[in-house]
């Protein structure tokens, strides 16, 4: 039978709990065999048999629940609390049997590497109806009962312990994984050094005056630079401990809460530029606002640059010019003026950030800029104030680069991380909406595509449907094409989708597409006949009134069926064939009614097909600016689009728009238009 006073465990020794007013019992092994209990035990269940496990000793409860906790603390070492738990009518030493006990078991290790149960209880039949919190009492109770309640009611990382003045004194197994930091760095108050260098004097005067004025719990948020080298928040909870009146030491914790501090501060981010741009119209009253969001929380500096004055090609290297119309610099900095103008290179780093149309992060010695980084001004300022961290995030409204965010840090502070990148880029999709509704005619070189937007009609809103339409003009043309588009809804409530291209690259372009666009409209209206047909009338029309111009058309009816699904009736003539990609992805051309170019002669009737419309599925009518590209084969661009838009199936009908025009390679000195209808899921 085992000494009841094994002077083997690691802690206090058995003795110490003689005297305690609580009952306490100590068990060994995994059969959990009692090596001890305290007189209060005794008096409360009896003068159980030492030696004896656990179940055996208590045979008469059968409360396999109970035992089962043993075994789980013994075989994971973490403990647990159960607190007003009614005692059972069979403990023959427990009267009346209307009594509760609040209890707690940890594992415990012998000197010879062998594990236990402590099992600390306490009658708690009085307070049950005032409060069944541990620490109502837990001032009554010796010290070393008192500290190991407050560290069982907090979960943790890790645990500290300090004198009175505040300083460590008790080894934490915890403190050392997580930072790093030895036993002899971190006694007394070495655990400051691994504080983040912003939070650090912040954080001792707040310790300080807890020290100072003991009345409650201390609490505090501070980085602490982890193991690794990075820097982590952690949120710290520490409590003073008192005998007869006189705090003897403090106990706490500190909790990793990185995640939950990152998705508070996204919120509160994303929360404040809505509020800051939500009653502005104007494109640089809301850049400007969003960059005050985005100084000093994200960066020391924050800047918004239209993209304008396109020369050339970007995806081929022709400069560009950049014009700032916002700008924050954080209050002690150079600031910068509200407005610059400056030809940037085809070759730098932000060039190459704004063709690819993805964001960008670099990091350099502080007041060492590249010089291909950024705009010259912002380059001067980085240098000036020791910027050492530049973010750039581009702007793609309608498909172009329409302007450029670029963010900066200095000084001593850390430099942007990944996760604060993505979330400048959430800032702006945020604003996606109301930045290309505003940035569209903000543009002055972007005159052609607002002429264009305005003779191309709105889809209309259907109950169920989804209609969305886009225009990207080529970004090295300087006139309009004579790309278009069009949807309308028939007097017998078919769903017309019609798009088609006239040859050509001028504003004569655009006037013809005006004109056939509405000829088209009127011969649609006048005769419901199947679309090859009125195909054949409108190329009739313009062998008469447009006989040097040649055009490209696709035209579609979206009738219902008698079983509430959706039938797709349309005809081709000359233009790239219409792409279905079904809700499950499948995606495939239609190619079942080709007709020859409009323009030309041509006296067989136009051929038209009907294609079944399955439930969630979508619809695509595009021009041949999305699949062409000089010196490739026409069916390479036909296998892109496909696999893209497959890859879309899922995606918000206006993300599935704005994704081809934006990241799909294509014949960039043409216009692209597009027309996509999405069915409802079944």
């Amino acid at each position: 039978m085992e000494n009841v006073h094994d002077r083997s465990v690691h802690g206090p020794m058995f003795e110490v709990f003689d005297p305690v007013p609580l009952a306490i019992t100590v068990t060994r092994g995994p059969e959990h065999r009692l090596v001890y209990h305290n007189p209060r035990y005794t008096e409360l269940f009896g003068d159980r048999p030492l030696g004896v496990p656990i179940r055996k000793a208590f045979a008469e409860l059968g409360d396999e629940e109970c035992f089962g906790l043993f075994d789980e603390v013994y075989r994971t070492g973490e403990p647990v609390v159960r607190a007003d738990v009614p005692g059972s009518e069979s403990l023959a030493h427990v009267e009346p049997s209307e009594r509760y006990f609040t209890f707690s078991l940890s594992r415990i290790v012998f000197s010879d590497g062998t594990y236990g149960v402590l099992a600390v209880l306490m009658e708690v039949t009085e307070q049950v109806t005032v409060s069944r919190q541990l620490q109502e009492v837990a001032d009554e109770r010796r010290r070393i009962l008192h500290r190991y309640h407050c560290l069982m009611r907090v979960s943790a990382d890790i645990f500290w312990v300090t004198d009175p003045k505040g300083r460590v004194i008790v080894p934490s197994p915890g403190w050392e994984r997580v930072t790093g930091q030895t036993w002899e760095e971190y006694r007394g108050e070495g655990w400051v050094e691994t504080l983040h260098p912003d939070d650090r004097t912040a954080t001792v005067e707040a310790w300080g005056r807890a020290l100072n004025e003991p009345v409650q719990p201390w609490e505090r948020v501070y980085r602490l630079r982890t193991e690794p080298g990075e820097y982590r928040h952690f949120l710290a909870r520490g409590v003073p401990v008192r005998e007869q009146g006189r705090v003897v030491e403090w106990v706490g914790t500190a909790t990793d809460i990185e995640d939950h501090w990152q998705a508070q501060r996204r919120r509160r981010l994303l929360d404040a530029a809505a509020a800051a741009t939500g009653d502005l119209t104007s494109v640089e009253e809301m850049l400007n606002a969003l960059a005050n969001v985005i100084v000093p929380e994200l960066a020391d500096g924050c800047a918004f640059h239209w993209v304008i004055d396109l020369s050339e090609d970007l995806s081929r290297g022709g400069d560009f010019l950049l014009e700032r119309v916002a700008v924050v610099v954080r209050p002690g900095l150079l600031q910068l003026p509200p407005f610059s103008e400056e030809r940037h290179p085809p070759d730098g780093r932000l060039a190459r950030s704004i063709r690819r149309r993805k964001p960008f992060l670099k990091t350099f010695p502080p007041g060492e800029p590249p010089p291909d980084l950024v705009p010259k001004g912002t380059r001067a300022w980085l240098e000036e104030a020791r910027g050492h961290c530049v973010a750039l995030v581009p702007i793609v409204v309608d498909g172009t680069v329409a302007a450029v965010l670029s963010a900066s840090v200095c000084g001593d502070r850390a430099p942007i991380s990944p996760g604060d990148l993505a979330l400048l880029r959430e800032l702006i999709d945020q604003m996606h909406d109301r930045l290309n509704s505003a940035m569209r005619f903000q543009r002055t070189h972007r005159i052609a595509l607002a002429l264009q937007h305005s003779l191309l009609a709105d889809p209309p809103k259907l109950p169920g449907l989804q209609i969305t339409a886009r225009y990207r003009a080529s970004p090295t043309a300087a006139e309009v094409g004579g790309d278009w588009y069009d949807s309308f809804v028939l007097p017998d409530g078919a769903t017309v989708l019609a798009i088609g291209d006239v040859a050509g690259h001028d504003l004569r372009a655009t006037v013809t597409m005006g004109q056939l666009r509405n000829m088209l409209r009127g011969l649609v209206v006048d005769r419901q006949e199947p679309p090859g047909h009125i195909l054949g009338r409108l190329n009739t029309a313009m062998k008469t009134l447009y006989a040097e111009e040649t055009a490209t058309c696709v035209l579609a009816r979206v009738e219902q069926t008698g079983d509430g699904g959706h039938e797709l009736y349309y005809a081709v003539a000359g233009h790239p064939p219409p792409l279905l990609v079904t809700g499950d992805g499948e995606a495939r051309f239609l190619e079942a009614a080709p007709n020859p170019l409009l323009g030309i002669p041509y006296d067989e009737p136009c051929t038209s097909a009907r294609e079944p419309l399955p439930s969630g599925s979508t619809l695509l009518l595009y021009t041949d600016g999305l699949v062409e590209r000089p010196t490739e084969h026409l069916d390479k661009g036909f296998e892109r689009l496909r696999a893209r838009a497959a890859a879309l199936h899922r995606a918000p009908l206006d993300r599935f728009c704005d994704d081809l025009l934006s990241y799909l390679p294509r014949k960039t000195d043409d216009d692209v238009a597009m027309i996509a209808l999405r069915l409802p899921a079944g």
